[in-house]
This record gives C-alpha cells, structure tokens and sequence, in this order.
C-alpha cells in the first residue's frame, strides 16, 4: 500500500479503482488507449468480459463480437492498418488461440502491432472446472512463439500490468508485430486485497525511431545523384504516411522513376514518374536502386513470372542496391518471408520517415548545375514510358470491356467511374492489374496487407478498416476473390451487426484459381491432360449463391452480375447502401484473371 501511494506521489501511475484482477487489466487497456477489442466470447476470460461490460460501462475498450478467433484477429490487422492504432482481441484459451494462429501469422508478416489477449487456467489444478485441463496449457504463448513478437503469462496480479504494458511497448516498436498475452482465469477473478498500480502509460511507450547513419546516407546521397538512372522501389512506407510527400519530393528532384512494390500505396500512379507498370523496363537499365522498407527485394527486383528455378533478377549484377529498412531487426524464423538474400551496397537501418527527408536534403546539397541536363533528360523518358504505359492499359481496358464473363478490367472501370468526385478508400483489392485502371493517388487508396497469402484475409480485414473508416465520409471499397470471401464469409454479421458501411465486391471466377494455374504447369510440364486442371479447384456445380448468403447474414447481396451492362447499376445501387451507413455485397461472376 505504502509503495502504491508513493508510486502514486512521484506521478508513475494511479491507484486501481477496480475490485477483482480483471478491472485492474481493463483499466491498463484504457491507460494504453485501447479503443476495440474484438473478441468471440469464451469462459476462459470471463471475468475479463465481465469487465469489459460492466465496469465503468460506456467506457473503451468497446467489444467488437465476431464468429470466428480468426475473424477478430484479422479485423484488428485491418483496423489498425487503416488508423495506425493498435487494437486488442479476446481468444478463448488453447482452441481459440489456434483458430486464431492463422490471422495472428498474417498479422506477423504484414507487421501490424496488436494486443492478443487469451484466457487460460488457473494453473492451480486444483480450480480447475473438468474443461478447463484440455483448454490450459502449460506455456499457452508456445502455440504462436515463432510468429509473434512477444508472448507472457503473468502468474500475479502485481504482474499483470507490467506485462501488458511491456507487451504493447514491444508490439509498437519497429518493426512492428502481433504480441500475446495469456490471462489466468484465476487472476481474472481474483479480488483485490488493497489498491494496485494503474501505471502511467505514457512512461511506458515505445522507444522513438531510430535515425539513419550519417556515413551510410552520405554514400547513398552521393550514389543517387551521380546514377545515370536511378530507380526508387517502394515497400512499406505508407506505414506512416508523413513520409509519403518526402518520397515524391525525392523522386521529383532527383527524376528519379517510382516502382510500388505492390504493398501499401507508396506513389500516385498518375505522376509521370511512376514505372510501377513498366517495372521490368525499368529496372533492366538501372545503375542504382534506392529500395524503401522492402520486405523482400527480390520480389519487386526479380521477373514477373516465377517458377522453381534460380532467382533471375530485372537489375543487372553490378547494380547499386540501397536498402533502407528496420527489417533486419526481426529475430523469428519460422518462415523466411524476407525471401531471397540479395547484395546491398548500402544497407542503412533507420526508420524511412525519417530517413527519406535527410536524404532528400543531402541530394539537394550535392545536385550541382551540371546535373540540370541529366534529370531533365531522365524525367522525359520517365514521362514517355509513363505515357506508354498507360496507353497499353488503356487498350487493354477496351479490349476487354464487353467481354462476359466480366473482365477486372470492366469491374475495376466501373468502380473508377463511381468513385471520380468521391472520398474513397479500397481497403483490399484482388487481381494483378487494378492499378492501371483505378487513380491511385493518397495512403488510403491502397492499404495492402495480407502478405503471409492465407486464404480467409481480406473480408475481416476490410471490416476492420472500415471500422477505422467510420464517420470519415470515405467509401470503403473491398474486392474479394470468391475463395477468400467464402473462408470467412460470416464476417458479415459482424459488418451488419455493427453498421459498418462497406461496399465488398466479389470477383467471382468460381474457382480457387491461382490453383488452376499451377495444375495447369504440372499437367504441361508432365505431358498430362491441361483440361483436368479444374478438379479439385473450381468451385461449382454447384455455384454458391454469395448474394443470398450475404442476405442470410442481414447485409445487402446484388448478384450474380453476369451481364457487363448490368455491373454499373447495379453498383449504383450498393453504393446508395453503403452510402446509408450499411455494408452491401455484390456478387460478379468474372474471368479467370
């Protein structure tokens, strides 16, 4: 009690106002502004949902019901990709942690930071209620250790608040990740003898970035501006998108070509400057590369094509590769989503927020008069490759706009003339090509995501981002693969339970497609029928009606959409929905591709 007041005096925290463990938990959630949780109910945190509920009620953090672990796990992935903020879930014990490992996975390969709670015991056996010995592990974290950041079990409720506390410093600080924390039944619903510290939050919180090395970026400096052609590839810097000015102002001065690594919008795709649909022709003359937060180089740097083969990059070998990341600071192994390890020049571990504006003033410094001739001649190419490029998308859009089944060209076309003149975002997109149709120009036009490739992602992530949307004005827009829509279809209830406005999408070719195409390589490859490519894959006979299941679930369905004309009234119509404060889904049957 003495050590609480004087915690208390020296301004380190307050006294708990709660009366059982899991008030004093719920009251650190709210020291750490917490706004959400999203959950699937579960008795081994009873007492923290009681909480939840009934202590200060009104208060954040606000449950966010879902049917399914791996649905609130994904939701708070695209939460918090849409706000920047953290977000909590509630997973009931071992069966709810494994539902959940597959979005907790993703969540480590997109690195977006969020709080895992679960529920498990009491490790005193002698508590134990008979399910409570399957649903109680000895070390519950060991499920997810190798993909996630941090994980703990206090076994004291004195030593709960320092392991949230330790676990979201840990999450938000980069590179960012998933954590998990397993909250003892028994401690849940302990009563609180005396006043325990709620700590001040703030004296906890991540350490500030780290800024580049001022040798490492003199190099890079002077690379960039005495290159013939220097090539910018952008990864995950829209993760803060203060950086996002500074990068085109990079790009302008120096006329340097942009190519989105095809992650979060990085670069307005109707600047001249950017390559991102002429990437090979770029790359191929490049003598040095600036990389930005790049998972992994050799994805944006290899050919468009992959096959079981030695990796065949687009730059040739004596290219310079600048790579400014923090990614190298990650420590798990379970997979290697870093890919390929490719030569780097110049490797800076720095933050690119701030990395890229002393850089952009380095290069200021040393761009003399004499540079005057070359950039403006690099900026000309840059523009008339821009404009080739376009010119071959937009024949490719006519090519293919009567085409039924429907084209993404049409479906994306469509969705373009419905969102001219609107604040919008696209929370998920689906297909290779949306970009050359759709003018992609600010953070919220591209939120990425969804890099550990788990089918069942991108509806719970849509609404989660929706969710960080809400109130914004914005239109969110999701465009789902059929396969992916139908992992986690009941998504939706929790869209229309909580009045999300979503208009979602679905690209429908009535098969798990990418799936064909490798069936299709094996067949060739062996001298075996293509034409059985489709057995196992596709999926019909019969066809899913996903407007009718999206009605089943209290949301809006529209479809099939097998006639290209009848794609834009029908959107017209989802859109007034969604527009009212409703999701809509609207179902259209589409081309392979």
């Amino acid at each position: 009690m003495a050590e609480t007041s004087d915690a208390v005096s020296a301004g380190l925290g307050r006294p708990s106002r709660g009366l059982y463990g899991s008030d004093l938990m719920v009251e650190v959630l709210r020291a750490l502004g917490i706004r959400y949780i999203a959950l699937n109910p579960g008795a081994s945190y009873r007492g923290l949902h009681d909480s939840l509920v009934n202590f200060a009620p009104g208060e954040p953090p606000e449950i966010i019901l879902c049917t399914h672990e791996e649905i609130a796990v994904a939701l708070a992935n695209g939460y918090t990709r849409a706000t920047g903020e953290p977000m909590a879930t509630g997973l009931h014990n071992v069966v709810g942690l494994l539902h959940a490992s597959m979005a907790i996975f993703n969540a480590w390969c997109d690195r977006t930071p969020m709080l895992n709670l679960g529920g498990g015991g009491p490790q005193d056996a002698t508590l134990r209620r008979s399910t409570d010995w399957v649903h109680t592990a000895l070390v519950q974290g060991n499920l997810v250790r190798d993909f996630v950041k941090y994980d703990d079990q206090p076994y004291s409720l004195e030593s709960v608040a320092e392991s949230l506390l330790r676990a979201y410093r840990i999450a938000t600080t980069e590179p960012k990740g998933p954590v998990y924390v397993c909250l003892d039944g028994d401690l849940q619903e302990q009563r609180l003898s005396a006043p325990l510290l709620v700590p001040e939050a703030r004296l906890y919180r991540a350490p500030a970035a780290p800024a580049p090395n001022p040798d490492a970026l003199r190099e890079a400096a002077d690379l960039l501006v005495n290159a013939e052609w220097p090539v910018i590839v952008a990864g995950e810097v829209g993760r803060t998108p203060q950086a996002l000015a500074t990068l085109r102002e990079l790009a302008e001065t120096l006329a340097a070509p942009v190519i989105d690594a095809d992650g979060r919008f990085a670069f307005p795709n109707t600047h001249s400057l950017d390559l991102t649909a002429a990437r090979e022709p770029t790359l191929r003359t490049a003598d040095v590369v600036l990389a930005l937060d790049v998972p992994s180089l050799g994805v944006p740097l290899g050919p468009s094509v992959r096959e079981r083969e030695s990796l065949q990059l687009a730059v040739r070998p004596g290219t310079k590769i600048v790579h400014i990341t923090l990614l190298e600071s990650e420590r798990q192994s379970l997979v290697s989503d870093t890919m390929w390890l490719l030569p780097v020049a110049v490797p800076i571990a720095a933050d690119t927020a701030i990395a890229l504006p002393q850089l952009l003033a380095l290069c200021r410094d040393q761009l003399g008069a004499d540079a005057a001739p070359r950039r403006a001649g690099r900026r000309t190419r840059a523009a008339a490759m821009h404009a080739e490029a376009r010119q071959r998308s937009q024949v490719w859009i006519e090519q293919n706009w009567h085409q039924q089944p429907i084209s993404s060209a049409r479906l994306y076309g469509e969705l373009k003339a419905r969102l001219r003149g609107k604040s919008w975002a696209l929370v998920h997109a689906h297909g290779r090509r949306w970009r050359e149709v759709l003018e992609v120009t600010e953070a919220a036009h591209g939120l990425g995501g969804g890099r550990g490739a788990g089918v069942g992602y991108g509806l719970p992530a849509s609404i989660g981002a929706a969710i960080g949307y809400k109130g914004s004005g914005r239109l969110c827009v999701s465009v789902l693969g059929d396969g992916d829509f139908l992992m986690t279809s009941n998504a939706l209830w929790t869209a229309a339970r909580y009045s999300i406005p979503l208009l979602i999408l679905v690209f429908n070719n009535r098969s798990y497609y990418n799936d064909e195409e490798h069936q299709e390589r094996i067949a060739l490859r062996r001298e075996r029928p293509v034409e059985n490519k489709g057995i196992g894959v596709q999926i019909k006979d019969p066809a899913p009606d996903l407007a009718a299941l999206a009605r089943a679930l209290s949301v809006a369905g529209f479809g099939p959409v097998l006639e290209p004309d009848q794609l834009g009234p029908t959107l017209d119509q989802a859109i007034e929905i969604v527009q009212g404060g409703k999701p809509a889904v609207v179902d259209v049957v589409t081309q392979s591709r």
